[in-house]
């Protein structure tokens, strides 16, 4: 029994020393951290996907646009079937079987063409059918080449708005792709700081549990001499049994938020990270007209907007285009010869031609199509209203989120201050309790100042770096370099 359990401490302490082997340890900045979580995050992957989706949308529009070659064969097409007839020798109708084998291969080119909306098409077909009963004839067919056009008269273009649309809405996926990197880094930035708290957290807790078993110590010494009131060292006691549930406390947020930010960044459970809390700010002041003109250009909402507005005008132009007269044009011209035998199918071919226009006049439709039409006009009405108030919406808040951030930058000085002071003020309230000249009451005053203070002051770069992202989403500008962010598009789609 002794062998085994010494075998059991054996295994789980290896298994220990291994999991404990497998811990990293990184000390990781602000800026490291949103790059590893531009990365390596699942919404980094969402957002590439997102992109790469209506990159291949774009793709398809481009490629509708170009011509199209396809080929159509029906290579076996057998037929045994009974067909009603009329037979000439009993002057009667009867149902007679037949069997017939079909064959028949085409080929197309298609242009959508523009600048009018119709499509121009170049064919040539052969087929072939066999008669498997009777004389067992084979009959063959071919139209060399035959060229048409077909087009739609009613005005509306619908590759006239797919042309105007759909370079708008790529143009918009691209700038969001961007945008959702500055969205990444603000909650990055926000898992960050949470980490970073919950650390700090932590070491005044440490410290205030060594302290708390430092001053409880002294006071059991001076009440025996008595120096101390009992309801003082009462007061010390329970601030060091506070002191230990801080503590236990910090330790699970700590666990909490180091859990949050290691699965953001894909890392491993197992990962330690330290953050470096960034001690320097920015010297920048933004101007908030700057910051509006690069909003209005780099914006993917304003594109939003503008394609809202070509949409609505394409809905209204459409539901013109079926009120009134609908007409249509097809028109082919090509070549024709049918042939018993396969080698006289292309000789000598005969003209065909084919003109068609087709006509629909609503005579009585109770008001539907004039219904459509005065529904689209009022949408697009509504549509331009809102887009007018989100545009003074987007406008005021690109001003006020300038000046959150010019002020926030004085607020991170003043709190950096006030945390210094605090400091400073602790440690000499600490030590003047020491030599018995400050009583437990001011002591925690002094400590919880302290607290408090450095919680302000993280909270102040926390806003900071917040209100800056927020400001770098909302104008995709790095006013730092004072350049447009942009995105190596091309390698996204590489990989």
């Amino acid at each position: 029994m002794n062998k085994i359990f010494l075998f059991l401490i054996i295994v789980f302490s290896g298994f220990s020393l291994k999991v404990f082997a497998q811990q990293e340890n990184y000390n990781l900045s602000l800026i490291e951290v949103v790059n590893l979580a531009s990365q390596n995050s699942l919404d980094a992957f969402r957002y590439k996907n997102m992109y790469l989706a209506s990159y291949w949308e774009f793709r398809y529009y481009k490629a509708d646009k170009l011509p199209s070659l396809t080929l159509t064969a029906t290579p076996l097409d057998f037929n045994h079937y009974r067909k009603r007839e009329y037979n000439f020798q009993t002057n009667e109708e009867e149902y007679v079987l037949r069997d017939y084998f079909n064959s028949e291969m085409s080929m197309q080119l298609n242009q959508k063409i523009g600048l009018t909306g119709g499509s121009l098409f170049l064919s040539s077909e052969l087929g072939m059918v066999q008669n498997l009963g009777g004389d067992k004839n084979t009959s063959y067919q071919a139209t060399p080449v035959s060229i048409g056009y077909q087009q739609s008269l009613n005005g509306y273009n619908a590759l006239k708005w797919q042309s105007k649309i759909e370079p708008v809405k790529y143009e918009k996926a691209k700038k969001e792709f961007v945008q959702s990197q500055e969205t990444l880094a603000m909650k990055s930035t926000a898992m960050f700081f949470d980490l970073v708290e919950a650390q700090i957290q932590l070491k005044i807790a440490e410290n205030n549990q060594s302290n708390a078993d430092t001053l409880y110590k002294i006071g059991k010494g001076r009440f025996q001499v008595g120096t101390v009131t009992q309801d003082e060292l009462l007061n010390l006691e329970l601030n060091q049994l506070n002191a230990t549930q801080s503590l236990n406390k910090a330790k699970l947020e700590v666990e909490r938020s180091q859990s949050g930010l290691n699965s953001y960044l894909m890392m491993d459970k197992q990962t330690r990270i330290n953050c470096i809390v960034p001690s320097q700010i920015p010297a920048l002041q933004i101007r908030a007209d700057e910051a509006l003109d690069m909003a209005l250009k780099n914006n993917p909402e304003i594109l939003d907007q503008g394609q809202q507005m070509l949409e609505q005008d394409r809905d209204v132009a459409r539901a013109k285009s079926e009120t009134g007269l609908s007409t249509s044009l097809f028109a082919v011209y090509g070549l024709n010869q049918s042939a018993e035998n396969f080698d006289m199918v292309y000789d000598e071919p005969d003209q065909s031609q084919r003109m068609q226009i087709g006509l629909s006049i609503p005579i009585i439709d109770w008001g539907r199509r004039k219904g459509r039409l005065m529904m689209a006009e009022s949408n697009r009405e509504v549509v331009n209203a809102r887009v007018r108030q989100s545009r003074i919406d987007f406008e005021q808040n690109i001003f006020q989120s300038v000046m959150e951030f010019n002020l926030q930058a004085e607020q991170v000085r003043n709190a950096a201050k006030a945390d210094t002071v605090a400091q400073k003020g602790y440690e000499v309230t600490f030590q003047r309790f020491l030599i018995g000249k400050v009583d437990v009451i001011k002591l925690n005053i002094a400590r919880n100042d302290r607290e408090s203070a450095r919680r302000e002051y993280i909270n102040a770069v926390k806003t900071y770096w917040n209100y800056y992202y927020r400001l770098r989403m909302l104008a995709l500008y790095d006013f730092v370099k004072g350049e447009s962010l942009t995105a190596e598009y091309d390698k996204i789609i590489e990989n």
